[in-house]
């Protein structure tokens, strides 16, 4: 891809970005920014909890690829530790190779499986001693959902869920339950943004935004939004279309495994 539509697009991006933080200083669209996640998560993350306040950095993330583009990564070099979880063996070895130094010193646990409604809460609990955690990121591409429901083991402040933008604000949409489920790019995956903020309500989360190329919805747990975000938390409100077009756009040089050797 040329140097000119990279430029084209970030431009884009950040006039959709800007607007969004213009607009309502109280969202957290205008506040996104990447280091290692995909998009512009990372700045979303750290906005949110500029505004609640951290306690033990603890996070919990599954569907981390090979450790060098997720929603937690980036949570490394400031002092957290957590749980990763990823399905793929040959992505699982280079982190464990790679990121030993994290792991030596029992600020990562990585776990190679892959996570089903009937598993999940088994592989937190037998990794991960604390109940209440900062930070859960779930991107899994299509059961995602159906597993959320079922984690009772821990008690997220903030839950990071991607969301499957192409119903709109208010289609209520889940996928079919498929245990054999892989995502073929097509529209067959995950959750609308509906469907998310009436399954996070009952588990006590108030939808507080979502980032600008529509990807990731974020909830903070009611007891602690206060007035600190743009109300009212509904899906009509914080909704983004897909902007798929703007995902993975460059943040400075590419991002290497040796570089997370410099926490430790």
């Amino acid at each position: 891809m040329g140097k000119t539509s990279v430029a084209l697009r970030r431009a884009r991006y950040e006039t959709l970005r800007d607007a969004r933080l213009q607009a309502s200083p109280k969202g957290v669209a205008g506040y996104g920014y990447k280091v290692f996640s995909q998009s512009d998560e990372d700045g979303v993350i750290n906005q949110i909890f500029r505004r609640i306040g951290l306690t033990n950095r603890i996070f919990v993330e599954f569907g981390v690829g090979d450790g060098l583009e997720n929603n937690t990564a980036a949570l490394l070099f400031d002092g957290w530790s957590g749980l990763w979880i990823e399905g793929s063996k040959a992505y699982s070895d280079r982190i464990i190779s790679n990121m030993s130094n994290l792991i030596d010193a029992g600020r990562l646990k990585v776990v190679n499986d892959f996570v089903y409604p009937d598993n999940i809460d088994r592989l937190i609990s037998s990794n991960l001693e604390v109940e209440e955690i900062d930070l859960l990121s779930v991107d899994i591409d299509g059961n995602d959902a159906h597993v959320v429901k079922e984690i009772k083991c821990i008690n997220p402040r903030v839950i990071v869920v991607e969301y499957n933008a192409k119903f709109g604000p208010s289609i209520d949409f889940c996928m079919k339950y498929d245990r054999n489920h892989v995502w073929r790019k097509s529209d067959n995956f995950g959750a609308s943004l509906k469907n998310y903020e009436k399954l996070m309500s009952m588990r006590g989360y108030s939808l507080v935004g979502c980032n600008v190329v529509g990807t990731n919805a974020f909830f903070v747990r009611s007891d602690l939004v206060g007035e600190l975000f743009d109300q009212p938390y509904t899906s009509e409100h914080h909704y983004e279309p897909a902007r798929y077009e703007l995902v993975g756009l460059p943040a400075g040089h590419p991002a290497i495994h040796s570089t997370f050797q410099s926490i430790l």
